[in-house]
């Protein structure tokens, strides 16, 4: 690693849900706030470009949907953004702008398909990678893709490699392992997660990856949900907390450097020393000298899964 320290920021915010002009210049009035802090690397929520619609249904049940249905999932769809577009070119250049590295979860649209991705942008001003999110939980496989081992993996900075695992993926020990083999020094978990347990879960990651973590999650507002355009089942009142927050950030040793904060916005920063990762690796490494190749191994398929493959047999 060339550089020991940086500083980190978390943003804790909500989306403009179906408004992505509107999202895209609430991130960079965010980003240019980190950057007035000093930070270097700013991580931002699971969805925040395209949205976490939190208590939607889409009007799917077993067997059916409803042309209602279609309509909404039809507004979502044009939320969703490309990672060529313009609006990832908007961000790239504030990062080009600010000289800081930015983690994005996005909702990604190919073709009909929309992914839930965590797309990586560099002072460089441009995507230097993306990941998709394997495994959507629960009602999100019905309207978002499920992503490849293609996308797995972490990206170089000044500070080691910087990699990003999203939401409930982080319940996948397997996935987990991938990263840590990357030898990633910050590790970003963008999530929906508002309960308490997930802290539990983030320090964990801590000191089974000997590696910092950064863990993003929206503060979202009822009144910040179009119901006029999407049915959403939770209550009405404008001020009922739909996602509360609770992002936080983790040294190497599982030490709380940032957070959690729950029921407001916020931006956490916290300055990450690099150069502790080696004394913290000195009793455990998951993938060295901890690791028991001979009795257990993790084959990852990186390749891409494509539904028509073209060319020669």
């Amino acid at each position: 690693m060339s550089t020991a320290k940086l500083t980190a920021a978390v943003v804790q915010a909500s989306s403009v849900l179906l408004d992505t002009p509107a999202t895209v210049e609430r991130a960079l009035g965010l980003m240019a706030e980190a950057a007035r802090q000093g930070a270097q690397l700013v991580v931002f929520p699971e969805a925040f470009i395209g949205g976490y619609p939190k208590g939607a249904d889409f009007h799917i049940y077993l067997g059916a949907r409803t042309p209602q249905g279609r309509a909404e999932y039809k507004h979502y769809h044009d939320a969703a953004v490309t990672v060529d577009g313009p609006e990832m070119a908007q961000l790239a250049e504030a990062c080009a702008r600010h000289q800081m590295y930015a983690v994005f979860g996005i909702i990604e649209r190919e073709g009909g398909t929309l992914y839930c991705t965590a797309v990586y942008l560099g002072p460089q001003g441009r995507v230097i990678g993306k990941h998709r999110k394997l495994m959507p939980t629960a009602l999100e496989r019905l309207v978002w893709g499920f992503g490849d081992g293609s996308t797995l993996q972490a990206v170089d900075t000044p500070w080691g490699r910087l990699g990003a695992v999203i939401c409930w993926e982080n319940y996948m020990p397997a996935l987990r392992l991938a990263m840590y083999q990357q030898r990633v020094t910050i590790y970003c978990a963008p999530t929906a997660d508002d309960r308490d347990s997930w802290q539990s879960t983030m320090q964990h990651i801590a000191l089974e990856g000997r590696c910092f973590v950064l863990s993003a999650c929206q503060h979202l507002r009822r009144k910040d949900f179009p119901s006029e355009r999407m049915n959403n089942r939770l209550p009405e009142a404008p001020d009922t907390v739909l996602m509360r927050g609770g992002s936080s950030i983790h040294d190497p040793l599982g030490k709380l450097l940032a957070g959690p904060v729950f029921g407001e916005d916020a931006l956490l920063t916290a300055e990450l020393d690099l150069s502790i990762i080696p004394g913290a690796q000195m009793d455990f490494d998951p993938v060295g000298h901890y690791a028991r190749p001979d009795v257990f191994s993790l084959h990852v398929n990186t390749a891409p899964q494509r539904a028509v493959q073209l060319g020669e047999q």
